[in-house]
């Protein structure tokens, strides 16, 4: 691929959305561990709730009609309880104590709240009437026996879980979690805690990655920090593969130095090319192709490069894995500039930017001043990018804008 033959985003992220399998594995997880996994087949209710007509309110169990005309008195002839029901059925002038959840006796058609009731001697004294069905839950109201209430794809948030269970599941299928090996590679780095060497940096991108592929559903594998040799290479590939990595990410290395020896070293195992280079910033030197059953995704050396390509990309592909339907979906959202911004040139922009409210509902979005990809103070500050489409003209404080949220 010559220096002016680019993909943009949209085609780079297409094409790697595309290499994933459409069957992914699935495996059976107990429903207490499934919060964030994703579902590989529909969930279909194994039983109706309620199951039967219950109370929403304590009170009385009644029949509407003897409450048409007032004063009357009904006779309390037994109690209606949660998971103890009243066994008979009413009879004119007749009522049962009931509680929430409780089931609703037979003749029974409606419920008069214990704060409408004056009770003496057995017998309960209506303060005033009540239209037929109030404060009763119909049998089914929530779901009936058999329906599909949560879909294939779904990614399991707190309140699904507890529909799951209410639908009688102690565990689900899910689809199996990707393995993401993470390769950092770079004779200047070093691992945080260790001696530092006066030419040597911390590794930090590896902590960042590890991070998304765990936000996103994934399972991180630490392959460490290879050295530029051709063989430190080779060595850490095998690790990946013998891991059963679906998706191999390397750090550094993708660009065209002498020194940049990640493509060299996966071509010589086979790796069949997809990509290299996309009209981004920060990002151009993204890789990806594949070794096998095992994807490559090579992303950027410098730190905010490797993040925000992670985001573009390693996120939507994560969850293409996990069996999201709509992995490739549009993140970005609309936000007011809050600085003037210069024309763009080919390639499509991420700019690190601060996020405030503002009175027209839309947030104010300001890019920090200096953009430099190796500055990790200004990622942490950021609360979004602002997203610049190649060629975009110039814009002023004021204007519309797309960003991408950053997570907290």
């Amino acid at each position: 691929m010559s220096g002016d033959d680019m993909l943009s985003v949209a085609q780079a992220r297409a094409r790697i959305l595309t290499d994933v399998a459409k069957d992914r594995p699935a495996e059976a997880v107990a429903l207490e561990r499934a919060l964030g996994r994703t579902l590989a087949r529909d969930l279909a209710a194994k039983r109706t709730q309620p199951p039967e007509a219950v109370s929403a309110m304590d009170g009385y169990a009644v029949r509407a009609r003897d409450l048409a005309e007032l004063p009357v008195k009904l006779k309390q002839i037994g109690e209606s309880t949660a998971g103890r029901g009243f066994s008979g059925s009413l009879g004119p002038k007749e009522t049962v104590r009931i509680f929430t959840g409780a089931p609703v006796p037979d003749g029974c058609d409606t419920i008069l709240i214990q704060e409408n009731a004056r009770v003496q001697g057995g017998f309960v004294e209506p303060l005033q009437s009540v239209a037929i069905g109030r404060h009763i839950r119909a049998k089914g109201i929530d779901f009936t026996e058999g329906e599909v209430l949560l879909a294939a794809g779904t990614r399991l948030g707190a309140s699904n879980i507890a529909l799951a269970a209410a639908m009688n599941y102690a565990e689900v299928a899910v689809i199996r979690r990707p393995r993401v090996g993470i390769l950092a590679t770079g004779d200047e780095l070093v691992c945080p805690g260790a001696t530092i060497g006066a030419d040597q940096i911390i590794a930090s991108n590896s902590f960042a990655i590890a991070a998304l592929v765990d936000a996103a559903g994934g399972e991180a594998l630490d392959l460490g920090i290879a050295r530029d040799e051709l063989g430190a290479l080779d060595e850490r590939i095998a690790a990946a593969r013998a891991g059963a990595a679906d998706v191999l990410v390397t750090l550094g290395g993708a660009s065209v130095g002498d020194y940049d020896l990640v493509k060299p070293a996966l071509a010589r195992q086979g790796m069949e090319l997809n990509f290299w280079k996309i009209a981004m910033r920060p990002g151009k030197p993204v890789i990806h192709g594949r070794l096998g059953p095992m994807m490559i995704l090579g992303l950027p050396g410098n730190p905010v490069s490797a993040f925000v390509a992670g985001i573009v990309f390693l996120v939507p592909l994560l969850r293409a894995l996990c069996g999201d339907p709509d992995a490739g979906r549009d993140e970005s959202e609309p936000a007011i500039l809050g600085a003037a911004l210069r024309g763009n040139d080919s390639r499509q922009d991420y700019l690190r930017a601060t996020l405030w409210g503002n009175e027209t509902g839309l947030p104010v979005a300001t890019p920090f001043e200096i953009q430099d990809s190796s500055l990790l103070r200004i990622l942490a500050q950021a609360q979004c990018l602002v997203v610049r489409e190649p060629h975009a003209t110039p814009a002023a404080a004021g204007d519309l804008c797309r960003i991408i949220r950053l997570g907290s």
